[in-house]
């Protein structure tokens, strides 16, 4: 495992599952050193949440496009929709 950052956000959702597997499978083999393995969960956590978070706006991106609404989807705009 690098020991550069790898903090930067994924190019795509493609991308981030690719680098999900390739640290699963790292660890699984279990030749990381502990240091190594931590960076790596870490990692994964980062991928994970961002992971949920295109998925999350996907989602309602679908839910608009079912409903007849072909407007551009603002993110933002759905979150403080939700909460009124």
């Amino acid at each position: 495992m690098s020991k550069t950052s790898k903090s930067a956000p994924p190019k795509d959702f493609e991308s981030a599952v690719a680098e999900l597997e390739s640290l699963v499978a790292g660890m699984e083999a279990g030749n990381l050193s502990l240091e190594d393995s931590l960076a790596a969960y870490k990692r994964g956590m980062e991928l994970t949440t961002w992971c949920q978070k295109v998925l999350t706006e996907t989602e309602q991106q679908v839910k608009v496009l079912e409903n007849g609404l072909l407007k551009d989807f603002n993110p933002d705009s759905a979150d403080s929709a939700e909460n009124q």
